[in-house]
């Protein structure tokens, strides 16, 4: 399986594995998995830190590569197809992160790990 890891999902499994569930720490440790965090998600993290909303031990730009190869953890670029997708996607989410989430997730036949219910409402797999 090829799963996706959704920003929140990613700085917990780094920092607080308590709070994933069961079902998703399963799918992230299963032998054989390959596991993504996506660009866009590296993108949230980067923008949060620099307007004061997440503090990290060091800049984004080391901490997000190095905690990645730490855990086991590809990078997912965005690719145009993804951009393009997630226009296409009907509006119950507004963030333009987790709708771009949703679209790698379509696009690239992945499982998104992650407990926000309104990515649950697309037609993306999601497991929490």
């Amino acid at each position: 399986m090829r799963v996706l890891l959704d920003t929140c999902t990613f700085l917990w499994i780094i920092s607080d594995a308590s709070r994933v569930s069961a079902s998703a720490l399963d799918l992230y440790r299963a032998p054989g998995h390959k596991v993504y965090l996506s660009a866009a998600s590296a993108w949230e993290i980067a923008t949060k830190h620099a307007i004061g909303k997440l503090p990290l031990p060091e800049e984004p730009a080391r901490f997000v590569p190095a905690q990645r190869e730490a855990h086991g953890i590809d990078a997912l670029d965005i690719t145009e197809e993804a951009a393009l997708h997630q226009a296409r996607l009907p509006w119950l989410h507004r963030d333009p992160f987790d709708r771009m989430l949703v679209s790698q997730a379509i696009v690239h036949g992945l499982t998104i790990l992650t407990p926000d219910p309104l990515i649950t409402q697309y037609a993306a797999r999601s497991v929490w």
